[in-house]
């Protein structure tokens, strides 16, 4: 949507919009003065649009250098007053945890709201892990919005909360509801004029054990009376449709639950759950109560299950609760109205209606995995990593900590230089892992710059001290590019789109005491290729910088440059050396010949990669 409707002031505006902005859009209209993130798919959008917009909204705005800063950056501008706002993929509240655990004991002076992103059948992460976990073991209060227009309203009534009780307050969204388009309709929007709280001693913000027991016992005594708080809340409603048979779902899943039941004319109950922890135990009894069986509909971990069964054991209640737990439903992976469909066919036994699909065409499509860009920096760095280990000629295989960026797609072949992943910075710590556990088998690590400054410092700053022995490559493409090109430490401009102190990753390493330090051209693959060499030989922590802009923002070189690069038909052996060993996409084989397409950026890497100098450039 254009930025003028995202800041329109008036009241009962229809916008089509995109969960994340509907997210904007409500912070915005309730007075947001500060906002900070670590970008992360599904929640990215929320900072690109923030970034475009933080002046203008007289907003502050940042991207900081992990999620758990980012906690701490909220947390505290809360407690001065402000309204302030992080948001987060579901793996970085790992990370934010720490910090999260005792926001909930300190509490708040002004309002803090946490938007975590989950990634159910984990399109863009390497785990499906379920956040609402946290709420509930942080004590924190949770809401599930399912569309665009509840991201927008649940955000007002989560800072009313916040404000009420003095907690951060967590509101979950998933892949499908922050990516989901919808008719949102605006509430008043005035700009923010608040630019500064203050902070008061008034009560402890320090949780030291004597002060953190009767924060606990405070906290507690909050989420009992927020349990009523619930059970009462808007959020949380039933339609009854004056069936035996219900259905308790939550989130992106009562869309399908909705959609399964309208278009088939099922008469079952409803009770959607929007305000999730404290769970609305009374609600939901009396729910159980009215229904012969019930059907709990909610993505990833059996949660709202549990408490459900729970309910059903401490009232003795008779109701049949069906889920996750026997089998009805998945615990993996995102559901589909197909999904639900069959799940609710078991219980009411109606007849299946859906159309007969098609018979499934006997093509079968060419495989298309994702795949590195043309003229990526990375892929210079993955071919002269490989052509380096290769010129060893070992008989053990070498070992490649990767870490989570684009980079991660080195794992592909011909490179095969990602053997070994868990989370952000940990392609260091396991190097070290690595080191102290095998011999002989060479070690090189990839992490890319913003990762290197979310969580690979520390892990190096050990590597040293505890005398390990791996090359690490750190792939500076100048851009956080994996989810959308936002800025990290290492950039000269910040989170409010101004000039900035630039971090430099060399100083860094040489300031923790790194000796064998290289920062060089990925794209002078020769040179890189002996650097790696001499790396390798080195008895010790060496590191590789390897500095090249990201496609993604080195467009006006690319437009200068005027050649174009061509194969010498006459000279090409047919070595396929390009093709086999360098993979660049833009060269194809058309009728057993070596061909360049347009996708070519005109990188030259290629150019040095051919044996017989057939690839050349063509002015």
């Amino acid at each position: 949507m254009k930025i003028k409707e995202l800041l329109s002031p008036e009241k009962g505006n229809e916008y089509f919009m995109l969960g994340n902005e509907a997210a904007v859009r409500g912070v915005l209209e309730c007075g947001l003065s500060l906002a900070a993130t670590y970008p992360g798919t599904p929640s990215s959008e929320i900072g690109d649009i923030l970034y475009k917009i933080a002046k203008s909204a007289n907003v502050y705005f940042e991207f900081s250098s992990n999620e758990k800063v980012a906690v701490e950056v909220a947390a505290a501008a809360a407690s001065t007053g402000l309204r302030t706002f992080s948001f987060m993929k579901h793996v970085g509240v790992n990370v934010a945890s720490d910090s999260l655990m005792s926001s909930a004991y300190i509490g708040v002076e002004g309002s803090f709201l946490l938007l975590i992103a989950d990634d159910p059948s984990t399109f863009s992460s390497q785990n499906e892990q379920d956040t609402r976990h946290f709420a509930r073991q942080a004590n924190i209060p949770l809401f599930e919005p399912s569309n665009p227009q509840e991201i927008k309203d649940y955000i007002h009534y989560a800072y009313d909360i916040s404000d009420e009780y003095d907690l951060p307050v967590i509101i979950r969204t998933t892949t499908r509801v922050s990516h989901m388009r919808g008719v949102v309709t605006t509430d008043e929007y005035t700009k923010n004029t608040i630019n500064a709280g203050e902070f008061k001693n008034e009560r402890l913000h320090v949780p030291v054990p004597e002060a953190a027991r009767v924060m606990h016992k405070n906290l507690v005594e909050k989420i009992n009376v927020l349990r009523e708080v619930s059970n009462g809340s808007p959020l949380n409603k039933i339609i009854d449709n004056g069936a035996d048979i219900g259905i308790i779902t939550s989130g992106g899943a009562y869309n399908y639950v909705i959609d399964v039941v309208n278009q088939n004319n099922l008469k079952v109950n409803i009770l959607k759950i929007g305000f999730s922890h404290p769970y609305p135990e009374e609600l939901v009894k009396q729910f159980l109560e009215n229904n012969r069986e019930v059907l709990v509909v909610e993505e990833v971990d059996p949660i709202n299950e549990i408490e459900t069964l729970a309910i059903v054991g401490k009232y003795n209640l008779q109701t049949k609760v069906h889920g996750k737990r026997d089998g009805t439903l998945s615990e993996i992976f995102e559901y589909n109205p197909n999904i639900v469909f069959d799940a609710l066919r078991k219980l009411l036994n109606f007849e299946d209606n859906r159309p007969t699909p098609n018979e499934k065409s006997s093509i079968q499509l060419p495989s298309r995995p994702a795949t590195l860009c043309a003229g990526c920096p990375h892929r210079a760095a993955y071919y002269s990593a490989r052509q380096a280990i290769n010129s060893l000629n070992l008989d053990v295989e070498s070992i490649h900590p990767s870490d989570i960026g684009c980079y991660t797609l080195g794992i592909a072949p011909p490179y095969n230089m990602a053997n070994y992943l868990m989370s952000m910075g940990a392609s260091v710590g396991t190097s070290c892992g690595f080191s102290k556990s095998t011999e002989n088998q060479p070690i090189i690590s990839f992490i890319g710059d913003s990762t290197f400054f979310h969580a690979g410092i520390p892990p190096l700053i050990n590597a040293l001290h505890n005398k390990n022995k791996f090359t690490l490559v750190i792939l500076d493409n100048r851009i956080t590019a994996m989810t959308g090109g936002q800025t990290n430490p290492g950039i000269p401009v910040d989170g409010m789109g101004q000039e900035a102190p630039a971090i430099s990753i060399e100083k860094i390493v040489r300031a923790i005491g790194v000796e064998f330090v290289e920062e060089i051209n990925p794209l002078n693959v020769n040179k890189m290729i002996e650097v790696y060499k001499e790396a390798l030989k080195y008895e010790g922590v060496s590191v590789i910088i390897s500095k090249y802009p990201c496609n993604l923002i080195n467009k006006d070189d690319i437009r200068s440059r005027k050649y174009r690069v061509d194969v010498n038909q006459d000279k090409c052996i047919h070595c396929r050396k390009c093709i086999s060993q360098l993979a660049c996409p833009s060269i194809n084989l058309v009728d057993e010949k070596i061909t360049i397409d347009q996708s070519c950026i005109k990188c030259g890497v290629c150019i040095d990669v051919c044996p017989v100098d057939a690839i050349y450039r063509k002015e």
